[in-house]
């Protein structure tokens, strides 16, 4: 099953405040484990940064001006995620944003099942702090990289810890044994057995006259 990890960066909180989207990230999961198909712009959203989303990301209004404008990575955006599940943390406020960009093209809203790694994350851990770098912590994954709030990078941890939230552990790939295990039928039920030896008449003949010349008498 493929998923799609998502994040994205915006130029404030609220899209009734006309902010926009500034960068979006993200990474394929095949079976939870990462393939190499990865999407990601920085984009022109055609409006100042705000002070606190500035913090938040460092893109600066200069840097951000020289970028491609959302209607020029649109199709390639909807075709990259198309027909898979999105797994976003805090999925509300960036499908406000990414809906809000395709209002402003005229495109419909995006249809994706959606899974929330938020609700997912509050739900298993009612009245504990559930933020990204909350969870890292809890399920120790570093997150030193994360000095700014980018999207590749936190579609990357969050990758990891949606895979934890799921209590799955953490995948890993083992190349050389994919063949043989793709040859095993799970649905078969394979029995092991070990190999009996009885032994022979000498044998228990020498048995018994060993037990009656070496073994003292149980005087108890």
């Amino acid at each position: 099953m493929k998923e799609i990890v998502l994040d994205t960066e915006t130029t404030g909180l609220s899209t009734k405040e006309g902010h926009r989207i500034v960068e979006i990230g993200c990474i394929e999961l095949d079976n939870l484990i990462p393939t190499k198909k990865k999407f990601h712009c920085y984009l022109n959203p055609e409006r100042k940064v705000s002070e606190k989303a500035f913090e938040v990301h460092g893109y600066t209004d200069e840097f951000l001006s020289k970028q491609k404008k959302f209607i020029l990575i649109v199709d390639e955006f909807l075709n990259f995620i198309k027909g898979k599940k999105l797994v976003i943390h805090n999925a509300e406020f960036d499908l406000s944003h990414l809906n809000n960009e395709m209002k402003i093209l005229g495109k419909e809203k995006i249809q994706n099942e959606i899974v929330d790694t938020l609700v997912l994350a509050r739900n298993k851990f009612p009245g504990s702090s559930i933020s990204l770098d909350a969870l890292c912590k809890r399920y120790r994954i570093d997150n030193s990289k994360r000095s700014k709030h980018t999207a590749l990078i936190d579609c990357d941890l969050l990758a990891k810890v949606y895979v934890n939230l799921l209590d799955q552990k953490e995948p890993t790939l083992e190349f050389q044994n994919n063949d043989k295990q793709n040859l095993v039928n799970l649905n078969e039920k394979v029995l092991y057995f070990k190999k009996v030896i009885h032994p022979t008449d000498s044998e228990i003949a020498e048995h018994k006259k060993y037990l009656k010349q070496n073994l003292k008498k149980n005087n108890f």
